[in-house]
């Protein structure tokens, strides 16, 4: 009888244990075998994380026949080549991607037409900011594209943005300065790096690389300084895809690329620099556009980094198709292209003709000089 009650008790602790065994975890290989380019995934985080990566249904296609919107609508500067159908379908999926609980009011005034409410400027610079990324940038984005959900997920304000920190408030004091960094912050995953490494890359044109191409002591000019704030973007890119660093590099040389690297490292130098296009041609403009509550403690604009997008995923909603059913998010707008055309030859005409004004100027005025001396 004993013996039995053992038994049982021991199947009972069994299942016990069991149901919180973990499940084993999937890996994928990014390199060679043999160079540990492995990425290890725990199926029960991702199962828990899917909700936020999930795409939204697409809305139904609109017609394309009909007036135009510039024909029907007041002020309409990017979408006017679009139907009516097509035009009102695109607002809505704008809607429903940034502000699904507040509405058309989140831009709009009454007079639909009226500029005073900046989240409408600000949108439709936005609105030309996707079609310039799915367009110029598909070494980065690839066909899949964005939209405006891949950043907003349904927030007026992208959950995950940058601003400038505000100066070390040690900085050149008997108390030591913390040369920006040994204060652990999110952004470097909680470590003494440099807590900002998004303004010398993603704003400024820095140099990333670390390691040198040739002997030392000639071959490398980086400091250890410079190292660490390159340490500190890799660890922004390995947190917001939720990766480490072989998704990139091949752990047998870092700095090599060639056949070394895998394909994802290449993707991520072009996004490198696409992000930094975007802060400084599409955000940092806007900077006196938003009211003082929306910029950052040092009074700056809010801007994009490798999170925004990919907020945890690998590829953002894990690659989810959303741009190919909103082909007006696909290309520049014409009028926009023709805009960028006029403003090409306004400048190319200024360089042209100001030695022939500058020429007209001076017979003009050298009279009169003549005259007073």
């Amino acid at each position: 009888m004993n013996a039995l009650r053992i038994l049982a008790a021991g199947l009972t602790a069994s299942l016990l244990l069991a149901g919180c065994e973990k499940p084993p975890p999937d890996s994928v290989q990014r390199g060679p075998r043999g160079t540990a380019m492995v990425q290890v995934y725990n199926p029960a985080t991702m199962a828990a994380d899917a909700s936020r990566h999930e795409a939204p249904e697409p809305l139904p296609p609109a017609s394309p026949d009909g007036p135009k919107a510039s024909e029907v609508y007041q002020n309409v500067k990017v979408l006017g080549h679009l139907s009516v159908a097509e035009f009102t379908r695109t607002m809505v999926a704008m809607t429903n991607s940034v502000a699904p609980k507040q509405g058309c009011v989140h831009c709009h005034s009454a007079n639909f037409a009226d500029d005073s409410l900046y989240p409408k400027v600000v949108a439709r610079r936005m609105l030309q900011m996707t079609q310039g990324i799915n367009e110029r940038w598909q070494s980065h984005v690839g066909a899949t594209g964005v939209t405006c959900y891949t950043c907003h997920r349904g927030q007026n304000v992208p959950p995950e943005v940058w601003f400038k920190p505000l100066p070390d408030a040690r900085a050149n004091t008997y108390a030591g300065d913390r040369a920006g960094q040994n204060a652990p912050a999110q952004t470097v995953g909680m470590s003494s790096l440099p807590v900002d490494p998004f303004t010398p890359f993603l704003l400024e044109d820095r140099e990333i690389r670390v390691g040198a191409q040739t002997a030392l002591p000639t071959g490398n000019r980086q400091s250890t300084k410079q190292a660490e704030w390159t340490y500190g973007l890799m660890m922004h890119m390995s947190k917001s895809l939720n990766v480490n660093c072989t998704q990139c590099h091949n752990s047998r040389s870092f700095s090599s690329w060639g056949g070394e690297s895998s394909p994802p490292r290449l993707t991520a130098w072009h996004g490198i620099r696409m992000s930094r296009e975007l802060n400084r041609d599409y955000l940092e403009p806007l900077t006196s556009t938003f009211p003082a509550n929306r910029l950052g403690p040092t009074g700056d604009v809010a801007k994009v980094n490798c999170a925004t997008c990919h907020q945890g995923a690998h590829k953002p909603l894990f690659g989810a198709q959303m741009a190919v059913h909103h082909p007006e998010f696909l290309k520049t707008s014409p009028a926009a292209a023709a805009s960028a055309a006029s403003a090409a030859i306004s400048a190319a005409d200024l360089q042209l003709t100001a030695p022939l004004r500058q020429g007209a100027a001076a017979a003009t005025v050298a009279p009169a000089e003549t005259a007073v001396r």
